[in-house]
């Protein structure tokens, strides 16, 4: 489903922000009937356009106070590797996001972990599950922006 209108736009803004709020108070918002509302919301679930409502967790706040993002090399580029590889990072729960990239890296893996020390244990997991060429890490010094907003306007 890619044909959205502008309400369903709105719907996905104001969701976006915080999706805990009353459809009434949605509706009111967008300038909807409750019954609009939220067929179109039950729509947007249904296409797969919405795909979770979340609590978002200060990670600091439960002690994973440090972003890394590491860097992974590999020479091994077949699938069984890569199904392995995608196996093995995803039992780590410190690692939030995993992606495949082009250029001079393969993998660029996130991570939020308590301190240095926890990415090291993390790290010392990691290459033992799956054998990696080159990993580096660089730890976050200052969050400028972060965001689970997409734009839909």
């Amino acid at each position: 489903m890619t044909d959205i209108d502008d309400y369903d736009r709105k719907i996905l803004m104001a969701l976006q922000r915080d999706a805990s709020r009353p459809v009434d108070t949605l509706a009111d918002e967008i300038g909807l009937s409750r019954n609009a509302t939220w067929r179109r919301m039950r729509r947007l679930e249904e296409a797969g356009i919405v795909t979770a409502k979340v609590a978002l967790v200060d990670a600091g706040k439960v002690g994973l106070g440090l972003t890394v993002f590491i860097a992974v090399r590999t020479d091994r580029h077949d699938a069984a590797w890569a199904e392995a590889f995608s196996k093995a990072v995803a039992r780590f729960p410190q690692i939030t996001g995993v992606y495949r990239t082009s250029g001079e890296l393969d993998y660029l893996i996130q991570a939020r972990v308590a301190d240095v020390a926890g990415y090291d244990r993390l790290y010392k997991d990691l290459i033992a599950k799956i054998e990696l060429k080159d990993v580096s890490a660089s730890f976050v010094m200052e969050k400028l922006k972060e965001t689970t907003s997409v734009p839909v306007s």
